[in-house]
């Protein structure tokens, strides 16, 4: 069986798709299947060269943000893989956490907050001048990334908190390319 390498921005974005993964009954280990970190979508040349054609020859997936995608895409036209699309990349619109409160929707995610005994510091940010007049959403993915390890620590909680059958779709299709092999 071919390894499966999944690139991923970063570390928060890793413990998501492993957690839906998880929760879709992927024993990854078995399927042989890494979800690797790049630290920044930037650094994908260096990935594509250790997991791409040229290095451990793995079949290969993805998860972006929509600010990034050009320049994958890019990175992976240049190595000679194709497209986004055709390699199973997916699309953030903003990042994942947008995805994620987009998916369950603004109460959900406070519930998550204030499970975690943070809904006074999320209440506290609101009230910063600079987040005054924005839509809670932006609040949210300020909180999310705005202290260190709160983006880490808050993805598998979020993913842990979606209705069963329901994921936002770039992880969902991503999750699914696991099963399909394409």
């Amino acid at each position: 069986m071919q390894a499966t390498t999944v690139l991923v921005e970063g570390e928060s974005d890793r413990l998501a798709v492993e957690t839906l993964a998880l929760r879709c009954g992927h024993d990854l280990q078995a399927e042989h299947v890494s979800v690797v970190p790049m630290g920044g979508a930037t650094s994908i040349v260096r990935f594509l060269d250790i997991y791409g054609p040229a290095g451990a020859n793995h079949r290969l997936l993805g998860l972006c943000d929509e600010g990034e995608s050009r320049g994958v895409a890019r990175a992976l036209g240049r190595a000679g893989l194709g497209s986004l699309d055709e390699l199973g990349f997916q699309v953030c619109r903003a990042d994942l956490e947008d995805e994620l409160i987009r998916c369950l929707g603004i109460d959900a995610v406070l519930g998550v907050i204030d499970a975690q005994g943070e809904l006074a510091s999320f209440r506290l940010l609101q009230r910063q001048p600079s987040q005054r007049g924005q839509p809670v959403p932006a609040q949210l993915r300020r909180f999310f990334g705005g202290r260190s390890g709160n983006k880490i620590r808050y993805a598998p909680l979020l993913v842990a908190a979606l209705p069963p059958g329901q994921a936002p779709e770039p992880l969902a299709r991503l999750v699914e390319a696991l099963a399909t092999g394409s």
